[in-house]
């Protein structure tokens, strides 16, 4: 069990590193709607409120009575981590604890201690066994600190700040409305999922917006989003605790079926063999090579969300009494 920033005394173990993509130049933005960062625990009434104040502004927390209900809250919405209390752990929960860490192993389980207790070493064995890696000793106060970097670098490898990394990193020296339309496509939420949708959020009008794709001999940005949908897609089947049915109704699709055809258009196959062939990061790249890297120059150029005509840009002219268009005015009305 690994301590984001600090070993446990009990442990001694070592302090994990999170490696970030070289070559980015711009900063890249995250979602600022906190409540997309959500933090599901089973803890005492004391670590809930420490947790809860350590994440205003920046995560929220759902608290939990029972392991069970994690479960539930795991295949039916997003979740960035789940917290275990050392404290609140029993032996009775060694199976449903590895039951959510065989199932979500990209969902980060994180162990938290904030005190002495008889069976506290007893208890920390045990959640390792079961495949926690992560322990919070915050039995120092600097532990919550710990904590709250350790939520912020989980943020950073979610497949939605990969893509943008990486298609920024694509697109070097791009306009800021074009970085901004690929920023949207991963920062919106999931139930954005048609193009008008993204043009209202993108603030210009959609048969302008598409429009600008095609004069420019760029794909439609219907591909692009499609696209985007099966990358947050192929990063939420690398969860075997999610069905196909599951991440369907969580990505905003009509149906399961909808979601079939989906896959079938965009890639020729069948859903379930999406799920075999493509990860996460393999579908990301799968988007650079067809709808990036092929397009690199006119995407470099582009400005696709620019809304205000060269008209409305014009400086008002105001007469003040005096002024040569004030008398101009005045002439105007003798007529």
């Amino acid at each position: 069990m690994t301590a984001p920033s600090r070993s446990s005394s009990a442990l001694q173990a070592r302090t994990t590193v999170y490696p970030i993509t070289s070559g980015q130049s711009a900063p890249v933005p995250t979602n600022g709607d906190a409540r997309s960062q959500s933090i599901v625990t089973f803890l005492t009434p004391a670590e809930r409120q420490r947790v809860d104040a350590l994440g205003q502004g920046s995560y929220t927390t759902v608290h939990r009575e029972s392991l069970d209900d994690m479960l539930r809250d795991l295949r039916t919405q997003p979740v960035s981590a789940i917290l275990v209390s050392v404290s609140r752990y029993q032996q009775h929960h060694a199976t449903q604890v590895a039951r959510m860490v065989r199932e979500f192993p990209r969902v980060p389980a994180v162990a938290l201690l904030t005190g002495n207790e008889a069976r506290t070493t007893q208890s920390l064995l045990a959640l390792g066994q079961q495949g926690v890696q992560t322990l919070v000793d915050a039995r120092d106060p600097a532990g919550w600190r710990d904590l709250r970097q350790f939520v912020h670098r989980e943020v950073t490898t979610t497949i939605e700040a990969v893509a943008i990394r990486r298609i920024r990193a694509d697109l070097l020296g791009a306009n800021d409305d074009c970085l901004r339309f690929f920023d949207e496509l991963f920062l919106a939420p999931r139930a954005l999922t048609t193009v008008r949708q993204l043009a209202r959020r993108l603030g210009v009008v959609p048969t302008t917006f598409m429009s600008r794709f095609f004069r420019a001999g760029i794909p439609a940005p219907k591909k692009y989003l499609a696209t985007a949908r099966l990358v947050r897609a192929a990063r939420l089947l690398e969860n075997p605790g999610y069905s196909l049915t599951q991440v369907a109704f969580l990505l905003e699709y009509s149906s399961p079926q909808s979601f079939s055809r989906h896959v079938m258009h965009s890639l020729q196959c069948g859903a379930a063999k999406f799920r075999t062939t493509y990860s996460g990061e393999a579908m990301l790249d799968h988007m650079r090579q067809r709808l990036i890297l092929p397009y690199q120059q006119q995407l470099i150029a582009f400005v696709p969300v620019e809304v205000t005509p060269q008209w409305m840009s014009r400086p008002v002219l105001v007469a003040t009494p005096g002024s040569e268009l004030a008398g101009s005015a005045v002439a105007d009305r003798s007529r």
